[in-house]
């Protein structure tokens, strides 16, 4: 995913002596990064790590990836910082957040984005609310939508851009958790991608992915 909380009024929730917080880290590979359709790293792999720390349903966490821009375009680091809350009632969670995306090297400008989700049964919709910098440029606003379902680790996935932003995409794939001898070593995803030329702003593409990653309990039950 990521995601107006504040948060020291989160982490102190979190500290509350009588429940400790969840807090874990995760890193991973990722042979090409893809988000929402657009590509990240001009057809190279990308590493990839996150914290997060949650407490009764309140989370705030960041993660990070590697960039690289298209020919003479600079190489850097997304560093995304989000927070918000999910619950779940009856057969039906939602969730409702903001995230802060940010570039090193000038390699894109800073996003910062409301984000909602619901899910029930296979089915969840994620909705983003955005505004977009745009260097020296008029702000913009945007609007994302998906739909997604899910059924025994395959998946489908359509998105949609609005607003100031055009353009969908369309995602397939599998991911799951390969184990050895009952022990998790890491989970797995593998999928294809098709964006259209309206969001890549050019000719339509098509992206294979293979991603891995690991995560780690640092704290908690």
């Amino acid at each position: 995913m990521k995601k107006l909380l504040s948060s020291a009024a989160v982490l102190g929730a979190m500290s509350t002596p009588a429940v400790a917080a969840d807090v874990s880290a995760n890193g991973g590979f990722v042979t090409e990064y893809v988000f929402r359709g657009i590509p990240q790293t001009d057809g190279e792999a990308a590493a990839q790590v996150g914290l997060d720390i949650e407490q009764s349903g309140l989370y705030i966490g960041s993660w990070a990836s590697t960039v690289n821009g298209a020919d003479d375009a600079p190489d850097g680091l997304e560093v995304d910082l989000y927070g918000g809350y999910g619950g779940q009632i009856g057969e039906f969670s939602y969730g409702a957040g903001a995230t802060w995306y940010q570039y090193t090297e000038d390699f894109d400008d800073d996003y910062l984005e409301i984000n909602l989700s619901g899910s029930w049964s296979f089915l969840t919709l994620d909705v983003a609310l955005g505004r977009y910098s745009n260097f020296d440029g008029p702000t913009l606003d945007y609007q994302f939508y998906s739909v997604t379902a899910d059924y025994h680790g395959f998946y489908g996935l359509v998105g949609t851009f609005g607003n100031d932003f055009d353009g969908e995409y369309f995602e397939a794939g599998y991911g799951n958790t390969l184990t050895v001898d009952d022990i998790d070593l890491f989970d797995y995803t593998m999928s294809v991608i098709y964006s259209n030329d309206d969001l890549l702003g050019g000719d339509d593409d098509t992206f294979l992915i293979l991603a891995l990653t690991k995560t780690f309990r640092v704290s908690g039950n």
